[in-house]
This record gives structure tokens, C-alpha cells and sequence, in this order.
């Protein structure tokens, strides 16, 4: 086994990132050069591969908590939040582009633009879009984590983010970590509620999407707005 100074130079991660085009360099090549250092019995290529080979997927690795990161073998608190930290960049990366002159247009546009933030957490994530005037999009807010339920999900929180932001409107996406993305009788009974509540206040509610794995449901295609 080689350890990273007994690799040629212009074969190592690093190297290789600044020589080649980034396309070209493997995946387990940029998990090293996130990672860094590897260990006394390890290099850091092979514990970034023993990374890749150990979990199904980079989506599955990117959902590990750093709990269980810390207790793989040559993965300390540093290397899992470097790991953690480069995989929340990517996601931010994904939902940059939607500024306030883009819109999400459909149930499909709202999916796509949530799909990777939220298919495969562990627990039930609700996010509120807020929208101005012309449906553009202000702001995009984690609000609630855990089960869903009346007690958890507090509509004064929603729309203090609403008035603070101008909102005309809103749309409400949680996932559902089963992968079924059938509404449950809380997440209806919660819907009604903040619907209620959003037209008191003169504020659409537009749509309540569930993420479930690779696909999603509408209350609005369901007809249960």
C-alpha cells in the first residue's frame, strides 16, 4: 500500500486537479483532496475509496451523520465535517440559481429544486418558499425538522417570515423519509391549518409538495387545497 509521498507527483490528487480538467479527475481523487491527510496504515487514496466502496452511493454518504462518519476508521471530527461541509455546498450550489426572476412554475419545478436537499434525510424536513408579487422567489426556509404535527409546526413561525419578507405567497414542501410520498392525516390537518391562516392574512398558500424518493405528490394536483 502507498502512502501519498511514495505516489509520483504528478500522479497524486492534487496534482492531477491542476494538470487535468476537473471532469477528469475521479471521485474518489476529489474526496481526497477534501479529506487531505489519511492515516499511519492508510493513505488518504485508499480511505477515500474505502469511503466510496462502503456506502452505496455519494448521496448516501453524504447522509451520514457525523456519528457515524467518526467511527470509520481514519475519519475524525475534522474529516467528517469537511466531508459534511463540501456536500452542503454542493446542494446550496444546486438552489442558487433560483433568484428572485426565476419561477417555479409547477409542482415538477418545486421537486426538482428540493429533490437533493431533501429525498434521502432521515427525518421529515419542512421548508417554506416564499414568493413575491410575480411568483419570483424571496426566500427558501428550513423551518421545522422531525414528525409533522400541530404541535411541532407553528403557523405564527411561517408567517413571521412571510410579513418580515412581503410575501405574496407561499409554498410549503416536506419529505417524507419512507420514500412513499402520500400525504399522512397530519400533513393535511397541518395544511388546512397554515391555509387557514395564510388567508386571513391575504396570503396565498399555492401548493404543499411531499418529497418521497424520486417522486413526489401535490396537494394542488391532488385537489386538496
Amino acid at each position: 500500500m502507498l502512502k501519498i509521498k511514495e505516489i509520483p507527483k504528478q500522479e497524486r490528487p492534487r496534482e492531477r486537479f491542476l494538470t487535468y480538467p476537473i471532469e477528469t479527475i475521479q471521485t474518489h481523487e476529489l474526496i481526497a483532496i477534501i479529506l487531505r491527510t489519511g492515516s499511519r496504515s492508510e493513505s488518504v487514496i485508499d480511505l477515500a475509496k474505502r469511503l466510496l466502496y462502503d456506502h452505496a452511493s455519494l448521496k448516501d454518504l453524504s447522509q451520514q451523520p457525523i456519528s457515524d462518519l467518526t467511527k470509520i476508521k481514519g475519519i475524525g471530527k475534522s474529516k467528517a465535517i469537511q466531508l459534511l461541509a463540501a456536500f452542503e455546498l454542493g446542494i446550496r450550489l444546486e438552489t442558487e440559481d433560483f433568484k428572485t426572476d426565476k419561477k417555479l412554475l409547477s409542482p415538477k419545478d418545486i421537486f426538482h429544486f428540493l429533490k437533493n436537499q431533501l429525498e434521502f434525510k432521515m427525518q421529515e424536513h419542512f421548508i417554506v418558499l416564499y414568493l413575491n408579487t410575480k411568483g419570483g422567489l424571496i426566500k427558501k426556509k428550513t423551518l421545522f425538522i422531525g414528525s409533522l404535527n400541530q404541535s411541532l409546526v407553528h403557523p405564527r413561525e411561517i408567517f413571521k417570515h412571510a410579513v418580515l419578507t412581503s410575501s405574496a405567497s407561499l409554498i410549503l414542501v416536506h419529505n417524507h423519509p419512507s420514500g412513499d410520498p402520500t400525504p399522512s392525516t397530519n400533513d393535511i390537518d397541518i395544511t388546512k391549518l397554515i391555509k387557514k391562516n395564510a388567508d386571513m392574512m391575504n396570503i396565498k398558500l399555492l401548493d404543499h409538495v411531499i418529497i418521497g424518493r424520486n417522486r413526489f405528490v401535490s396537494f394542488k394536483e391532488k385537489g386538496l387545497l
